[in-house]
């Protein structure tokens, strides 16, 4: 009787320390109510890679422009939503049907990446996280992802995701990068230049928007033509409209 009661205790006591656990849990979440007016100065990624390179003894600057949705070419908009996160105006944080793809994808290969990560997703990984791929993270994301999406409109999650985004070492948002790479601001960003920016997204350390890297050039090409057939760029429609057609999708990037 005595031990059965001891039992009873611990199976009692196990779901209230699970509960206050959660709660605490809770309490340590970052308080992303505050990016409505606050722009973030400083990003876990910016600090995780400026610290990297003093770990290797190399120099790392920062090289970040922030600057307001209002000013921000609307055909480079595009071309990352299409490159990126094609449903980001639909969903609520999270794109069930193109997680289940790469889950797939990773179940195939072998390989733990877990891909096809929303916008919103993405933002609070820079913001908060880590580039560690584990389940922990995933879980924190999915929880920071969520407090986000009620938190924020749709437009401020987008503004800040293009002013905090990686467009290679020690490059962070789209003023930054259309400045450095192109010599102009990203309000004055052509078409086939927001394709190039949107395609190396997934890898910005590993591909560079100008030159030839086939990856790039093939993964922009995909993604001006999908802007062509939605009409995003009028002008070049019509003389393209002979040319073969391409599917209205992007493949899901791997493990971003």
């Amino acid at each position: 009787m005595f031990l059965l009661s001891r039992r009873l205790k611990r199976v009692a006591i196990f779901p209230l320390a699970m509960a206050v656990a959660f709660l605490l849990y809770l309490l340590l979440m970052p308080d992303v109510s505050r990016l409505k007016t606050e722009n973030p100065r400083r990003t876990s990624f910016m600090e995780i890679h400026e610290r990297d390179a003093r770990k290797r003894g190399q120099s790392f600057s920062i090289y970040q422009v922030w600057v307001p949705f209002a000013l921000i070419s609307p055909t480079l908009v595009k071309a990352v939503l299409i490159a990126e996160d094609d449903k980001f105006w639909s969903h609520e944080g999270f794109d069930y049907q193109a997680m289940q793809k790469a889950l797939e994808k990773d179940i195939k290969s072998g390989k733990f990446k877990l891909g096809g990560s929303t916008i919103s997703q993405q933002l609070a990984r820079n913001l908060y996280l880590t580039p560690e791929k584990s389940l922990l993270r995933k879980a924190r994301e999915a929880l920071i992802t969520w407090r986000i999406e009620r938190a924020l409109s749709k437009k401020r999650i987008l503004e800040l995701y293009l002013n905090v985004a990686e467009w290679g070492k020690g490059i962070y948002g789209i003023e930054a990068a259309s400045r450095h790479y192109y010599g102009k601001a990203s309000l004055s960003l052509t078409p086939e230049e927001s394709a190039r920016l949107a395609a190396v997204l997934p890898q910005p350390r590993k591909y560079s928007p100008i030159g030839n890297q086939r990856y790039v050039v093939h993964r922009s090409e995909l993604i001006y033509d999908i802007m062509v057939r939605r009409r995003v760029v009028v002008p070049e429609y019509e003389e393209r409209q002979g040319e073969p057609q391409v599917s209205d999708a992007l493949p899901v990037p791997g493990g971003q």
